[in-house]
């Protein structure tokens, strides 16, 4: 089935996750992704666990869906098949930072000249016309940067460790995707294409203030900043007899629930702590720290049954390897096997969501360093003669191409 951007060209001169990521979900919906890459390839080809040089495990999750294009675009060659390119696409997400595209001639003139219908999307660190406007940003600076290194401070030891996770590129990703799919609405509405910037530093302040501006949302403020239930030291997933338990005791309902099922039903009425939400709160560090040595007098397997009787959200907790293996996932066929050209047989994620029109998919294989440099030169209106004369010149790299990777069986 086709797409939701089915017919949707979108130009990626991103490397590395937050725009791949981003650019991913664009292919997932049914655009035409180029990924416009150096001669040395995006540096996330050559991270981590592969089977061959320049396919790494990192670089096959968010480069799905995308054909790949290797120029120089230092060299007149390369930047003119870049405008040539540009001119017929719908949009252009870059994370260059903007002086080095300037730099490059590829700078907002030059693009909206070449096509002024085009939504242009730039991936940066931090906002223009701030102190630190133009300064290169990676995940751990925006973590530090943003707080979200202090909240893991708070919550362990007290060093300010960063997020085993690469949230703020992810999470900046998916705010690029929002805002280019809003720039394409308004595009339709109006026919005028725009220029976007969207921030990394910006972005993950509201995610981290979203719960913890707290009492400084008011001037003058009502009280300290920080979500006393989110940063309890005993919020885990607590130990129990022989494992571990991930269970949401939140509302009244669910402490009612709870105590009642322990065989303690007078607790909630008798405790002053648990009268409300709010009052909850405040002692959330002492309750959950009795919830934690409840938990430890039955197995794991005992509290799914009698949370799941009490209607008290609860769930196993997974390793990593252990989530492979995961049932809902299976029966939902969440993980799929699919039979790579070059890589043979990986593990792959399913796009998110169940659409009735126009569900995402996998259309493509995640590429090999300019393996439609040919294909996509084509297209722009280059002949046979003048694409072997830039690959000659080292102007750009081209592979043969495969066909698509059908499912493994």
């Amino acid at each position: 089935m086709p797409g939701s951007l089915e017919g949707i060209r979108v130009v990626d001169m991103t490397t590395v996750l937050m725009g791949p990521a981003a650019t991913q979900v664009l292919g997932d919906f049914g655009a035409d992704v180029i990924k416009v890459e150096p001669l040395s390839g995006d540096t996330s080809r050559y991270v981590g666990d592969a089977r061959h040089p320049g396919m790494s495990a990192g670089f096959l999750h968010s480069n799905r869906n995308k054909r790949s294009i290797a120029l120089d675009l230092k060299s007149p060659q390369g930047r003119g098949a870049l405008l040539k390119l540009v001119a017929g696409a719908d949009v252009l997400i870059y994370n260059v930072r903007p002086d080095a595209m300037a730099r490059l001639g590829l700078g907002q003139d030059k693009l909206k000249a070449a096509n002024p219908r085009l939504v242009i999307c730039g991936l940066t660190g931090f906002a223009e016309g701030g102190e630190y406007s133009g300064r290169p940003a990676y995940d751990d600076l925006i973590q530090a940067l943003s707080g979200a290194s202090a909240l893991m401070a708070e919550m362990g030891d007290g060093e300010f460790r960063y997020m085993p996770v690469l949230v703020a590129d992810r999470v900046t990703g998916l705010a690029a995707v929002n805002a280019v799919l809003a720039a394409l609405l308004h595009r339709e509405r109006t026919g005028r294409g725009q220029t976007l910037q969207v921030t990394m530093f910006e972005t993950m302040v509201p995610f981290v203030l979203g719960e913890h501006m707290a009492g400084e949302t008011f001037v003058p403020a009502l009280g300290e900043m920080g979500y006393r239930r989110v940063l309890s030291k005993s919020r885990m997933a607590w130990p129990t007899k022989n494992g571990h338990i991930a269970a949401v005791i939140y509302n009244d309902k669910h402490w009612r629930n709870f105590f009642t099922a322990i065989g303690e039903p007078a607790r909630v009425t008798d405790d002053p702590r648990l009268a409300d939400i709010g009052t909850r709160t405040r002692h959330i560090e002492a309750l959950y720290s009795e919830l934690r040595g409840i938990f430890t007098t039955r197995t794991t397997s005992e509290w799914l049954v009698l949370l799941e009787q009490a209607d008290i959200p609860a769930a196993r907790v997974h390793t990593l390897r252990s989530l492979l293996d995961d049932p809902h996932l299976k029966t939902t066929g969440f993980f799929r096997t699919q039979a790579h050209p070059s890589e043979g047989v990986i593990r792959t994620m399913a796009p998110n969501g169940n659409w009735s029109e126009t569900p995402p998919a996998i259309r493509r294989h995640a590429p090999r360093l300019g393996e439609h440099t040919r294909e996509v030169l084509r297209e722009i209106g280059y002949d046979a003669g003048e694409i072997e004369t830039m690959i000659a010149a080292a102007t750009a790299v081209a592979v043969p191409a495969f066909s698509n990777a059908q499912p493994a069986p």
